[in-house]
């Protein structure tokens, strides 16, 4: 097995929820005045546990290369999860080469800290859990998010067994839809939505996007579970849209490299079946990277054309790029 400094450098060389608060009634001019483009302001923390110049494998569990080297790699994969997130919110750019992002990522500061993650004993957890408080309590979150701006946090940090971690944690007026245990009191909840994305330094750029796209997941199938679990994602094997996991000729989880063809309608999907064309995991380079990008670019977007039971759907970017917005609004995957 490769150790965790060969991996990183072939990473650098490119190889690889509580209730809805009443709200009033809007217009349906208001409903329909959503933004084609969303920018996410980005705060990003970097935990750097360090002994004699080195990532401290007794704290991390796994990964000791040099510090340059993982500052390095942590810089590379952030700007790869951008472009990423970026391009997969292009709707049907693999069609249209003039569509543009739905999203637009901005990082407004970097916090570099050079110590272990804070944790605390979980009950059920096997190992301490992350304590999402104490890092966002230290460095003021609620002047970044009321006073900067920021939508969501990105902090690089290490699992390697040794401490717990949610891919994904939302805290704001609307409550915790995201992929974590939904906590209440796990993150300090202020007048606006805020989502904290944990990231790995031990692994690449695949795995971060895969937080995003549980989050996605999870926020959609919040807003409209039968038109975007049932009728986008579908059932496995039916030749849907699939998800993060499985895509549409999955038959177990993390199937991104299946050769067997599938007939999908995941390019022209429409909520009752549209058109339908044989593709195996050759459409994505049997990559789960490239996977997540393509499925991204397959939700409606903006300027989607689409409609279900003669409503038109939404962009839905609008609940990753402006979730208060969309859910005072009272919008939803449809008009």
């Amino acid at each position: 097995m490769k150790s965790w400094a060969s991996r990183i450098a072939g990473w650098l060389r490119g190889d690889v929820s509580a209730p809805a608060p009443m709200i009033p009634a809007m217009t349906d001019a208001q409903r329909m005045a959503a933004p084609a483009a969303y920018e996410i302001p980005v705060l990003r923390i970097d935990y750097f546990p360090v002994k004699s110049g080195n990532i401290d494998r007794a704290v991390t569990g796994d990964v000791s290369a040099p510090l340059g080297q993982i500052r390095e790699h942590v810089a590379h994969t952030t700007q790869t999860v951008i472009d990423a997130l970026q391009r997969g919110s292009t709707h049907h750019s693999y069609k249209d080469p003039s569509a543009q992002p739905s999203l637009r990522y901005r990082i407004v500061e970097t916090i570099e800290i050079l110590e272990p993650l804070p944790t605390y004993p979980k009950p059920r957890h096997r190992v301490p859990m992350t304590d999402y408080n104490a890092i966002l309590n230290r460095i003021g979150i609620e002047t970044w998010v009321k006073d900067r701006g920021v939508k969501e946090v990105w902090l690089w940090g290490y699992h390697g067994g040794v401490i717990d971690l949610w891919e994904s944690n939302m805290a704001g007026p609307w409550g915790d839809i995201s992929n974590s245990d939904r906590d209440p009191y796990d993150l300090h909840a202020l007048d606006r939505t805020y989502t904290v994305y944990h990231y790995n330094y031990g692994r690449g750029p695949s795995e971060a996007v895969e937080d995003h796209m549980h989050q996605i997941e999870a926020v959609l199938r919040y807003i409209d579970p039968d038109l975007f679990w049932d009728k986008f994602v579908g059932k496995p094997g039916e030749g849907r849209c699939g998800w993060s996991h499985y895509p549409p000729n999955g038959v177990r989880d993390y199937d991104w490299a299946n050769r067997d063809f599938i007939l999908t309608d995941i390019e022209d999907w429409r909520p009752d079946g549209g058109p339908k064309q044989r593709i195996n995991c050759e459409r994505w380079n049997c990559d789960s990277l490239t996977w997540f990008i393509y499925w991204m670019q397959n939700l409606p977007g903006a300027h989607n054309g689409l409609s279900y039971r003669g409503r038109p759907l939404t962009n839905w970017w609008t609940f990753i790029g402006d979730f208060d917005g969309a859910m005072r609004s009272q919008r939803g995957l449809v008009e």
